[in-house]
């Protein structure tokens, strides 16, 4: 089962995914998928590793509509 993070932070197509564990990051460019309120999915490719459990992401449509504390998987 993938592991799950949430959104930490929006900054327009930049989004930032918190995990609980270390072992729980993903690679980098390892895709995660948020599921929209509407069922969409949103495609999420991680950049980078930036400390505390945290990775930034790119996202490979529009961010509307996202808010901090949705969960990623």
């Amino acid at each position: 089962m993938p592991a799950k993070g949430i959104i930490s932070q929006i900054i327009g197509p930049v989004v930032d995914v918190s995990f609980e564990k270390q072992e729980d990051i993903p690679n980098i460019y390892e895709a995660l998928e948020i599921r929209r309120e509407d069922k969409s999915a949103l495609v999420l490719e991680c950049q980078q590793d930036i400390g505390e459990y945290t990775v930034r992401t790119i996202a490979m449509d529009s961010t509307d509509g996202l808010r901090r504390g949705m969960e990623v998987i």
